[in-house]
């Protein structure tokens, strides 16, 4: 698309014709957290027509949504190739209707967290054609579904809490709470910001390490990282680190007291029920994060420091569904440019390394390691010129990786 018709089509223009054709699409962020809501009526449907089996199916709808239904609407609909043009940035970033569309996010999240707690835990569900309990298919099923709009809810809290608006910060660790993960808040915009794309950052994936390796090491070095920042923090501010201002307390204290008000009401029944999608939720964002810098590595300059982080730092995906679903996370490069600057505005950038398919379609992969490295280790080498040594190594691979491509260890 030519920076013309970026501007409104024909020659001589005004900017100001120029429209964002995404404006109204950007409420399919809504789907997540109203999903089950909306299987309802499919669900008493068949079990009303005796089909109690598939009655539990829709009860799958974040799985379903996540790794089919994205998937394949990326397919369908490939790659958005529209930026905003400069002369409309900043009318476009003052626009409030975008904010207001992850705000709306958060009273949905948690009315699905409440009634998907009642649907695992209730004894009676004759309403929805049960009889009696849900059986555990459909249990696990609300549980997972629940943690997909947990997983989501990251992403809408990591738009937010990159924000300079206290409002927006706050309701960022609110949208946290739900899976538990909102010491997130505090590494991803001091830690995983600075470090991105080296050794020493534990959201940044190395070549050759399976994401089975590199979740419990982000999971564990993250929460280190998190703690170790607002320690140090509260220290030059002369006050303890278990003081109640510490962003990784206050954040857990959220979770705790939801969570309990939860288990109070609902029963300690509801404890699988907070495992399975917490974890669920948060391993999505890890997924995440391991597609989203593989094997790319910043390197040092003369003085030992490493470069400043560029476009060619992020693997990105332009692709318009998963990008609509996640406030154009995709668009990845652009954030790391300009961590402040709101999801409407950011751009495809050239020199990005491109994904071939879209985050969600991308996800499933990450599962399968030789898979996974079939379809992107070529990429690396390639993005790299085949220079092996300008990858970010998994160390327990280095020296097979190095020998493999004829490079010095």
């Amino acid at each position: 698309m030519t920076t013309q018709e970026l501007r409104g089509g024909p020659q001589g223009a005004g900017v100001e014709e120029w429209r964002d054709k995404k404006r109204y699409l950007w409420l399919m962020g809504l789907i997540a957290p109203t999903a089950l809501f909306v299987m309802l009526p499919l669900v008493w449907a068949f079990n009303h027509w005796g089909w109690h089996g598939a009655a539990q199916v829709p009860l799958w709808i974040g799985p379903i949504l996540l790794y089919i239904l994205l998937p394949a609407l990326d397919l369908r609909f490939g790659p958005d190739g529209q930026n905003p043009p400069d002369e409309v940035m900043e009318r476009l970033e003052n626009d409030k209707y975008y904010r207001y569309c992850t705000y709306i996010y958060i009273p949905f999240q948690y009315a699905s967290v409440i009634f998907g707690a009642y649907l695992f835990t209730a004894s009676d569900l004759s309403w929805l054609g049960f009889d009696g309990a849900l059986p555990w298919p459909a249990k696990i099923g609300v549980a997972l579904s629940v943690g997909v709009l947990g997983g989501v809810g990251i992403n809408t809290a990591h738009e937010m809490g990159h924000k300079k608006d206290s409002l927006e910060r706050w309701l960022s660790k609110i949208t946290l709470a739900q899976t538990c993960y909102g010491h997130f808040y505090i590494e991803h915009n001091r830690g995983h910001h600075v470090r991105v794309a080296t050794p020493e950052d534990p959201a940044s994936a190395r070549f050759g390490e399976t994401f089975w390796e590199f979740l419990p090491r982000s999971v564990v070095g993250s929460l280190r990282s998190a703690w170790e920042l607002e320690a140090k923090r509260l220290e030059r501010a002369g006050k303890s680190k278990w003081h109640w201002s510490n962003d990784v307390l206050n954040a857990w204290a959220m979770s705790a007291v939801f969570y309990g008000a939860l288990i109070a009401v609902f029963g300690v029944a509801l404890i699988p029920y907070i495992l399975i999608s917490a974890v669920f939720g948060f391993s999505l964002l890890e997924t995440v994060n391991y597609l989203e810098h593989y094997g790319l590595l910043r390197q040092k300059n003369e003085n030992g420091r490493y470069e400043r982080c560029a476009p060619v730092h992020s693997w990105n995906s332009d692709h318009i569904v998963t990008n609509l679903f996640l406030y154009h996370l995709q668009r990845h490069s652009d954030h790391h440019a300009n961590p402040t600057r709101r999801y409407q505005t950011l751009r495809s950038m050239k020199g990005a390394p491109n994904l071939p398919s879209g985050y969600a379609s991308m996800i499933g992969l990450t599962y399968f390691p030789p898979l996974w490295r079939k379809v992107m280790d070529h990429r690396v080498l390639d993005h790299y010129d085949g220079d092996i040594t300008r990858v970010n190594i998994h160390p327990r691979v280095r020296d097979k990786v190095l020998a493999r491509y004829g490079a010095d260890s």
